[in-house]
């Protein structure tokens, strides 16, 4: 399976009302192999979620529109999804909220291209692979922005991330937006090409977080502690024990060591005392900034920029850093 981040549009069954929700006995957690959300596969894997008293079962997902579908259907109870998804959401009614940063990209999310391409400029006319409403399409309409270009300067070729590198190589386009374990898998399979912009021009533009239906929130405060709880000792861990952690991700996410350890560097992972400091104050401008490039992009869907507070859960987060 692969890891797709892609911002969930209308999705009426999860609209304000929700249905109600029962206590969860096991958490059913969506997911892709991300590296930004290898803490959940340490946590798995080190028995983190069961030292913190909570049962999950992580499922992995291709597309997030399958993933979000399931969480709709109540099939999942909590994905691991992208800041600006959860903007699009909120545009569209939908009730959902984030109760946990996981992690901000660097050069992790990247635009690549060929030889013959020097800059954002020789895009246009160029067909570009990425995924309609992902980190991807974001990363790609910032940089076209900063470029006093958009998307309709280029061939936007439609494209999940997994693929879009590969298509690069094989030659079907000129470019490609992903991230990785995407980006090293595609260079290495030929030369010639290269990284020509990355989510460091905008530090902040792509984060993730965990999320959920506020019903499920609300109905299930301990399963909400103990996963913040086990994100955190996962983090600890991995900091403690570098080597160790980053192969149990690399393994996770079907990524070499050798491709792994440098791809690994353009991810900042947030525990729960950076949570705090960063949705005291940066966090929020950060979804400001986030919120303005997609009504630039897509002003008819994106209408409100909403309020950190408005679509996050702050509660959770302050009970486990007060234990």
């Amino acid at each position: 399976m692969f890891k797709s981040r892609s911002a969930a549009f209308a999705l009426a069954a999860l609209a304000v009302a929700g249905p109600l929700h029962a206590q969860s006995e096991t958490v059913r957690l969506g997911l892709q192999p991300w590296l930004g959300y290898g803490p959940l596969f340490v946590a798995e894997e080190k028995g983190f979620f069961d030292a913190n008293g909570v049962d999950v079962d992580l499922t992995m997902f291709n597309w997030d529109q399958d993933m979000t579908a399931a969480l709709a259907s109540g099939n999942l109870d909590v994905i691991a999804t992208a800041t600006n998804g959860i903007i699009a959401n909120v545009n569209q009614g939908v009730d959902q909220k984030g109760f946990l940063i996981m992690d901000v990209a660097f050069e992790a999310d990247a635009i690549l291209v060929g030889e013959d391409i020097g800059s954002i400029a020789d895009l246009a006319g160029k067909s570009v692979a990425f995924e309609t409403g992902a980190t991807s399409d974001l990363l790609m309409n910032y940089a076209l922005k900063e470029a006093d270009m958009s998307v309709e300067d280029i061939d936007h070729v439609p494209m999940g991330a997994s693929e879009a590198g590969l298509a690069m190589i094989a030659g079907r386009v000129d470019a490609a937006v992903t991230y990785e374990p995407y980006i090293s898998a595609a260079l290495s399979q030929g030369a010639g090409y290269k990284v020509l912009y990355t989510a460091a021009e905008k530090p902040g533009l792509i984060s993730d977080m965990l999320s959920a239906t506020s019903g499920w929130i609300d109905a299930n405060p301990d399963n909400v502690q103990g996963l913040i709880a086990a994100w955190d000792d996962a983090i600890t861990f991995i900091r403690e024990n570098p080597e160790e952690g980053g192969q149990i991700i690399a393994t996770a996410v079907g990524s070499p060591m050798e491709e792994f350890q440098p791809a690994f560097e353009g991810v900042r992972l947030y525990d729960v005392a950076e949570n705090l400091d960063a949705l005291s104050g940066d966090f929020q401008a950060t979804v400001q900034e986030i919120g303005e490039i997609m009504q630039q992009t897509n002003p008819g869907e994106i209408t409100q920029i909403p309020a950190a507070e408005d679509f996050i859960v702050m509660e959770h987060l302050e009970a486990v850093a007060s234990r």
